[in-house]
C-alpha cells in the first residue's frame, strides 16, 4: 500500500476519533431556553445598555470581516501563486538558500505580510474600543502587546515550521506520519505550558488578597471536588474596562483568575457565579477535551495537507515541486487559512454546547439563578455585548451561547426544566 493510502486511511481514523470523541464528551443539545423566556431577559436589560452594545458591535463588525477577509486574500495571493515562493527564495538567500532558513525567515516573512495588512485594521477597531472606553490602553501599550502576540507567535510558527520541514527532510516519502504525531504532541504542550509561560507575557498575575472572597472561591473550588493551586488576580484593568475570570491550566497547573476589574464591577455572590460556571468546564474536564480534539484536529490537518499537496495542479500554481520543501511555506499557510476558516462553525458549535453545560453547572452549584441572571446582564453591558445577535452571525462564529439564551437557561432552570 503506498503512502497516500494509508494518509487517506489514517486521516479517515482521525475523523472517526474526533467525532467519537465529540459525541461523547460533548452535549449533543443546548439547555432549555424558550424564546418568551430569551425575549423577557432582553427586557430586563436596559434599552440604553443594549442599544449602546449594539452600536459598539456594528462599529466592530466591518473590520472583523474586512481583517478575516484580507487575511485569507493575502494568503491565497502568496499561496497558490509563484509570489510566496519567490519571497522565501528572497529572504533565505543570504544564507546560501538553505532550507532552515527558507522555512524559519520564509514563514516569518510570509506570516509577517498578513499581519501588516491586517494591522491597520487591528488599529482601527482599537481606537473604536477606545472611543467606546471598552479599551483603556495608549497607543504605546497597544503597540507592546501586538509585538509581544508577534514574539509568541513567532516563536511557536518557528517550533513548528522548523520541526515540519526537518521531519520532512528525513522522511520524504512518510514525513506525514511523524509530522502528525509531533503536531498533535505540540499542541497538547502548548494546553500545560501556556498559563506558565505565555499568560504572564500579557498580564501580571498576583495571589488574591487573604479573606472572605478568597476563601469562599477556594471553598466552592473544593464543594465541586475541582482542586485548585492558587486564586491569582491579573491586572486586566490596564488594557480594558471588560470584566471576566477563568480557571487556567491543567491538573498541578489549575489555578482561578479573576480579572481585577471583575473584582470592581461584581458583587461577591456575582464572582463565585462566574467562577462557578468555570469550575464547571474543569469538572467536565473541557479543557483535556479541547485539547485532544485539538491534537487530532493538527495532526488530521497535517495529513490533510499532505494528500492536498500531491495535486499537481496546486503545486504548478505556488510554483514548487512539493509541499514539503521551505518554498511552500505560503502554500501551507494558504491551505491551513482555508481549512482553519472552514472548521470554524464546527468548532463554535462544540464550544457553544460546552459553555451551555458549564451554565447549568453553575446554576446547580450555587443554586442561585437570580444572580446568574444579574451577572449575565453585567457581563453584556460592562462588555458592550449584543445580548441577542445576529443569527447567521452568531450561528457562524458564536463560541458562547448569547446571553440572552444564557438567561433563559437560568429562567428555565428555576422552573425545574434542565
Amino acid at each position: 500500500m503506498t503512502p497516500r493510502w494509508f494518509a487517506a486511511g489514517t486521516l479517515g481514523a482521525l475523523v472517526i476519533a474526533m467525532v467519537t470523541i465529540t459525541l461523547l464528551r460533548v452535549p449533543l443539545t443546548a439547555p432549555p431556553a424558550p424564546r418568551a423566556d430569551q425575549l423577557a431577559a432582553l427586557e430586563s436589560i436596559s434599552a440604553e445598555a443594549v442599544a449602546r452594545g449594539r452600536e459598539f458591535r456594528a462599529a466592530l463588525r466591518p473590520g472583523s470581516y474586512a481583517a478575516m477577509a484580507a487575511g485569507l486574500l493575502v494568503a491565497v495571493l502568496l499561496g497558490l501563486t509563484p509570489l510566496g515562493a519567490r519571497i522565501v527564495d528572497v529572504v533565505s538567500r543570504p544564507f546560501g538558500g538553505h532550507w532552515l532558513a527558507g522555512a524559519l525567515l520564509g514563514g516569518l516573512a510570509i506570516v509577517f505580510i498578513g499581519e501588516l495588512i491586517t494591522l491597520p485594521i487591528s488599529a482601527w477597531q482599537h481606537t473604536i474600543m477606545r472611543d467606546y472606553g471598552l479599551s483603556t490602553q495608549h497607543w504605546g501599550a497597544w503597540t507592546v502587546d501586538v509585538l509581544k502576540g508577534y514574539a509568541v507567535g513567532a516563536v511557536v510558527g518557528a517550533v513548528a515550521l522548523g520541526g515540519f520541514f526537518a521531519i520532512a527532510r528525513l522522511a520524504p516519502r512518510w514525513w506525514w506520519a511523524p509530522a502528525a504525531g509531533c503536531a498533535a504532541v505540540l499542541v497538547m504542550l502548548m494546553s500545560f505550558v501556556y498559563p506558565v509561560l505565555v499568560e504572564p507575557v500579557f498580564n501580571r498575575f498576583t495571589p488574591m488578597e487573604q479573606g472572605q472572597l478568597r476563601d469562599e472561591l477556594i471553598s466552592l473550588a473544593e464543594r465541586d471536588g475541582v482542586p485548585v493551586r492558587d486564586v491569582l488576580v491579573a491586572d486586566a484593568s490596564r488594557r480594558t474596562r471588560a470584566v471576566n475570570a477563568y480557571v487556567s491550566g491543567i491538573g498541578p497547573t489549575r489555578r482561578i483568575v479573576v480579572y481585577d476589574t471583575l473584582l470592581a464591577e461584581a458583587s461577591p455572590a456575582e464572582v463565585a457565579s462566574v467562577i462557578a460556571h468555570e469550575l464547571g468546564h474543569a469538572k467536565r474536564q473541557d479543557v483535556v477535551t479541547g485539547t485532544v480534539l485539538g491534537a487530532l484536529g493538527v495532526a488530521a490537518a497535517v495529513i490533510a495537507l499532505y494528500l492536498i499537496g500531491s495535486w499537481g495542479w496546486l503545486l504548478r500554481r505556488a510554483g514548487v515541486d512539493s509541499i514539503a520543501q521551505p518554498r511552500a511555506v505560503a502554500l501551507i499557510v494558504a491551505v491551513v487559512a482555508i481549512l482553519g476558516l472552514l472548521s470554524t462553525p464546527v468548532q463554535s458549535v462544540v464550544s457553544r454546547r460546552m459553555e451551555g453545560r458549564a451554565d447549568l453547572h453553575a446554576l446547580a452549584l450555587t443554586g442561585d439563578p437570580a444572580t446568574f441572571q444579574t451577572m449575565e446582564a453585567k457581563l453584556a453591558t460592562v462588555n458592550l455585548g449584543d445580548p441577542d445577535p445576529p443569527w447567521l452571525e452568531h450561528v457562524l462564529f458564536g463560541s458562547h451561547p448569547t446571553t440572552v439564551e444564557r438567561m433563559a437557561y437560568a429562567i428555565a432552570w428555576a422552573r425545574g426544566e434542565r
